[in-house]
């Protein structure tokens, strides 16, 4: 494929992926079916040729009819017709074959973009902050990806391969009508404002509840992905009954939203099939006294019969489509909805890349607070030179966490900076700031691929031998080697085929490939044994050298021989100092201490009394 993937994340003036509603905007059917048709611009050569070719079959659809009564009034009339029925029969077969390669070139060009469309989407939504994915949840977000592109590309091939067809035959269907018998044509434009008026009066009293169908639709893809997630969980705790009927309970809900919608369109096709009958009906009876009167030929009461049911399908056709289209209308809004979300950390203009950074970092005044109002961080003011060891220790929720997204920009500061060797965060690339840290998470992040591939991560052009000599480093090469396949073994999703302590052993090699100048370490021991920690500390030392090293912490004894220790509690740095100090002073740390059980490491207790 040679075209170029688009995305919309550069767009500027768009929501904020922290403040975008939970609800999805109010926009016009009109508004969305220009916008799903604009995407198609990028091709707009061969969209346009497509739009002719629909024209030209448009007009040989109005054609077929005309001669059609032409015919019967030379065959009535006893003239010859053959001149007639050729000029039929061609139009007939280029008809044929147009529409074959309409159909084809439709097939091909709807279904690119439905995949560009799919990569746009995939590329904003692995952009957009972790809180975006915690409040909409992973199932809604991967229907809004794959049920908003299948609504566009459903779109998009019934416009091009037979609707715009339909509206052109329609179009000059009216003046061709006319010209022939005001009285007939009467009777046809009464069907198409029956259609017309039937179709509004629906679409008006339907369009809010079906945007109420699709919210369900969106909290059954939500609720399944969260079951499915949290599978384990399900199973320990016996959950399945219990989550079966939520299902349920959420099934009966939108069945009870769907059903009236349903009831409504149900009630509409009955009413236009009547009046499609009727009027066919009419056609015929008013074409028969207008033929004994001698004021209209056979054929032309023929050719009017044949538009009436040119106009009887396409009506009920393009019926169909927009009925589709008033349908999928809230899952093409959703999918605009994920793309038109910005991030709100973007590079700055102008941003420059951090090239060879030595890891000298500072906090100048930071101070964060979330949308909420809650601060996250505030006040910090620290450093950590390039050697140094920092650890942030404090209860859940002190903001050790947010600090550290702060350093990386998954989040912005209200006040304050963060500079690396004197640069700001924000003034640099993203792709160079965040290239340039190394992190090590509690939840080890593993992807539904092999060994190999999930250490590769870390440095995706590293070579075999490499991603061996990174495992052996975080003591992982002697597990890998007894799975089957060795580095080729399939973890299984989320890693559920290896132990906890494997999960973080991989973590740990995967960021001693990237070899990055700033490295985090957040609980990245939290699920390894006494000795397994102790020989992977061995090896964590090593990384430590000549790079700032960020710890957090729960396990007192992890942080033991930092250079630096920040107490945190609701955001701010209240004690900081090295381990011993802080015991002395008989503050927060030194409770922490205290209910953790933990004494002094025995190496530290060594180096302060010498």
């Amino acid at each position: 494929m040679s075209e170029t993937i688009e995305t919309a994340n550069d767009v500027q003036g768009k929501p904020g992926a922290e403040e975008a509603s939970a609800t999805l905007p109010r926009v016009s059917i009109v508004t969305t079916y220009r916008r799903a048709l604009g995407l198609l611009a990028p091709e707009r050569g061969l969209a346009g040729s497509l739009v002719a070719a629909n024209v030209a079959i448009g007009v040989i659809l109005l054609a077929e009819p005309i001669l059609f009564g032409r015919v019967v009034d030379a065959l009535s009339q006893g003239a010859g017709a053959f001149s007639l029925i050729g000029l039929w029969a061609a139009l007939g077969l280029f008809g044929i074959l147009a529409g074959m390669v309409v159909a084809l070139a439709a097939d091909r060009l709807a279904h690119r973009r439905r995949l560009i469309a799919m990569a746009t989407a995939f590329d904003q939504a692995i952009t957009l902050p972790i809180s975006y994915h915690a409040r909409k949840g992973s199932g809604a977000v991967i229907r809004a990806i794959q049920q908003g592109t299948d609504c566009l590309f459903g779109l998009w091939l019934a416009f091009m391969r037979d609707h715009l067809a339909a509206l052109v035959s329609i179009a000059l269907l009216i003046p061709t009508a006319l010209t022939i018998d005001v009285r007939m044509a009467a009777l046809l434009f009464g069907l198409g404002a029956v259609y017309l008026a039937a179709n509004m009066f629906v679409f008006k009293r339907t369009i809010d509840q079906q945007g109420e169908v699709e919210r369900y639709h969106r909290e059954l893809a939500g609720r399944v992905g969260d079951v499915l997630g949290n599978v384990t969980v399900v199973q320990s705790y016996v959950r399945f009954e219990a989550e079966s009927q939520a299902l349920r309970g959420l099934m009966r809900e939108l069945l009870a939203a769907q059903y009236p919608v349903l009831s409504w369109w149900a009630g509409v096709m009955v009413l236009t099939r009547a009046a499609s009958t009727i009027t066919m009906v009419a056609i015929f009876a008013l074409g028969a006294l207008l033929v004994q009167r001698g004021e209209l030929t056979v054929g032309q009461v023929v050719s009017f019969v044949a538009f009436a049911n040119l106009l009887i399908t396409r009506l009920d056709a393009l019926s169909h489509f927009f009925l589709g289209l008033f349908q999928q209308k809230p899952a093409i809004d959703a999918y605009f909805d994920l793309v038109d979300t910005t991030s709100p950390v973007l590079d700055r203009p102008g941003a420059r890349a951090l090239e060879q950074p030595r890891g000298h970092v500072r906090y100048e005044d930071l101070t964060f607070r979330f949308p909420d109002g809650t601060i996250g961080v505030k006040d910090a003011n620290f450093e950590a030179l390039p050697g140094e060891t920092v650890a942030l220790v404090g209860h859940t929720g002190a903001g050790k966490t947010t600090a550290l997204a702060l350093l990386q920009r998954l989040r912005d500061p209200q006040e304050g900076r963060i500079t690396i060797d004197g640069h700001d965060v924000r003034d640099v690339t993203l792709a160079s700031l965040r290239s340039s840290v190394a992190v090590v998470f509690q939840d080890a992040g593993l992807f539904n691929r092999t060994i190999a591939e999930n250490i590769r991560i870390g440095k995706p052009g590293a070579t075999d031998e490499e991603v061996k000599r990174a495992a052996e480093l975080a003591g992982a090469h002697d597990f890998i080697m007894r799975k089957q396949g060795g580095y080729d073994f399939l973890i299984g999703e989320r890693g559920t085929a290896l132990s906890g302590g494997e999960r973080q052993r991989l973590a740990i090699a995967r960021a001693i490939l990237k070899d990055a100048p700033i490295l985090i370490l957040d609980e990245a021991t939290s699920a390894l044994d006494a000795e397994t920690e102790a020989r992977i500390k061995r090896a964590l030392d090593a990384l430590r050298k000549g790079r700032p090293t960020f710890i957090i912490a729960h396990r007192l004894s992890t942080v033991a021989n930092a250079d630096k220790i920040m107490v945190m509690q609701h955001g701010e740095i209240i004690e900081r100092g090295k381990f011993r100090e802080l015991v002395d002073q008989g503050g927060l740390f030194a409770r922490l201490v205290a209910e953790g059980g933990f004494t002094e490491p025995t190496e530290v207790k060594e180096k302060t009394e010498a």
